[in-house]
């Protein structure tokens, strides 16, 4: 007897919307409580970093991790600079100018790794 409905054709789920969700909040929770948590800040971007680079690597769109983690990192860096230079929200532009520094040492890292010269 076969299975009916939309179930049968998946084989497993997809692990990113959980980090979308909990970067979002993490980030958030981070920037309103800004003295103490800046770094849940950071992290948070982090996942939200993760969750834009696993969707780009799982649907096929990109084959190694460096190239799409060098360019949310300089998104993400940008986007920073900007934040910082243009407004008055310095804490948030200091949580996405570090989330995006990290996301791009992350990206030469993984670059090292997937030449194997790490």
């Amino acid at each position: 007897m076969a299975e009916s409905g939309l179930a049968a054709g998946y084989q497993r789920s997809s692990p990113w919307p959980v980090f979308l969700a909990l970067g979002l909040v993490l980030s958030e929770v981070g920037v309103f409580l800004a003295g103490v948590l800046l770094p849940v800040a950071v992290g948070g971007l982090l996942l939200l970093e993760m969750y834009i680079i696993g969707i780009f690597r799982e649907s096929g769109y990109a084959r190694t991790l460096s190239r799409p983690a060098l360019g949310i990192g300089s998104l993400f860096t940008t986007a920073g600079l900007v934040l910082l230079a243009a407004t008055t929200y310095w804490i948030r532009g200091v949580t996405v100018l570090a989330a995006g520094v990290l996301a791009a040492i992350g990206a030469i890292v993984c670059w090292l790794y997937e030449t194997r010269q790490l």
